[in-house]
Parts: structure tokens; sequence; C-alpha cells
């Protein structure tokens, strides 16, 4: 729909200002993903992990909201009514090659097409290979939207598009979350000070 996406891209523009690189993904059988680049981010910590000097870069999903995301289970999914999201992830500039993150994320973007999940709050993402070269994660944790890009609403019947923040983690910290649950596994990061945005970070102590 691509009125909702003119209102996606102004919300995160507001927030996050102009894009300064944007790709397009186009999977089979699925709608175009694009993935923008929003360069030059300061160091607030609204978004996950310890405040601390260095720039950010930031990249958010836009296409993932075009349509809503159906319970796998309903006979039929519903084409209007029905969750709506993008994702994005925030990185420390100039520490690891993360533009190779631009795939990964629009795979990520596309599993609600591809794979019938819903995306929220808590949830684990995995793309099977790591998120950049070098990169200790191959997954992601998705985070509690509202801090960094506000909810966008729209017009009757249409759930609002929440923007959720990812988190990633190392092979043993998933693990640990898969048993644990994922409050505790933020409680962890917390409790040890992790800057979740460090792109080349080692895993928590998990004892």
């Amino acid at each position: 729909m691509a009125e909702v996406l003119a209102l996606v891209e102004a919300r995160l523009t507001t927030a996050l200002g102009e894009p300064d690189a944007r790709a397009a993904v186009t999977f089979l059988g699925t709608d175009r993903i694009e993935v923008l680049r929003f360069a030059g981010g300061g160091s607030g910590g609204r978004d996950g992990g310890s405040d601390g000097d260095g720039a950010l870069v930031r990249y958010a999903s836009l296409g993932m909201s075009a349509s809503p995301m159906s319970d796998p289970t309903a006979a039929l999914a519903d084409p209007v009514k029905g969750p709506r999201a993008e994702l994005v992830l925030t990185v420390r500039a100039g520490l690891a090659d993360t533009d190779k993150v631009l795939r990964p994320l629009a795979v990520l973007a596309a599993s609600p097409q591809v794979e019938g999940v819903v995306v929220a709050p808590g949830a684990s993402l995995d793309v099977g290979e790591a998120l950049w070269p070098g990169a200790p994660f191959t997954s992601v944790l998705v985070a509690e939207p509202g801090g960094l890009v506000e909810d966008l609403e729209l017009d009757d019947p249409l759930d609002p598009v929440r923007f959720l923040p990812l988190l990633p983690m190392t092979q043993n910290e998933a693990a640990w979350k898969r048993v644990h649950g994922a409050a505790a596994l933020q409680e962890k990061w917390l409790n040890s000070g992790t800057d979740l945005r460090d792109p080349l970070r080692k895993s928590v102590p998990l004892d």
C-alpha cells in the first residue's frame, strides 16, 4: 500500500533525518522491501545499550508494513486488519562493515510474507548467517517499540505501524534466551552494562 509506506517513510525521516543510502530487495512471491540507512545519529540510549561516545548509524526497513501480519493459524488472512511493523537496527559507526546488514535486514522484514509469522517484541529472528562480515551475531531480539520512532497511527480500521528495535544476539545469548526468556536476557545485558550497539561486542556472561 503506497500511501502507508509514504507515511512510514515520512515518520522515519522526521525521527532520524534524511536517509543517506537505500537499497531494495525483492524476494520471490513478496512485495519489495527497502532498507534505509541513516548516518550521523547521536549516542542517546533509548534504543538499547548504554550511552557512550561515537556516532551511530541506523538501518530501517520500509515495506514490511504495507500489509498486516496475520496469525499463521488463521484459516484466512485479513487483508486490512492486523499488526503492522517496520524494523530498526542501530549500531556504532566505523567499527565494522555493517552496511552488509541491508540484505539480512530485508530478509527479516520479509519474514511475515514468506513464513507467515507475526513479529512482536520478545521474539527472536535468525537469518542463519552473520549479520555483517565478522559479526558474532546471526539473530536478533525484537525489543519494545516507541523509544526511538513513535508508532504511526493510521486511519481506521488499519492498525498503527510500530517501529521495532532489533538487538543483535550472539549464539550463546540466543540459546540462553530460548530457555530463560527475553526479559531475563535483557536484565543480564542491563546489569552488565552491555553496549548493544557495539557491532563487535562479545557475549554477556551467562553464568
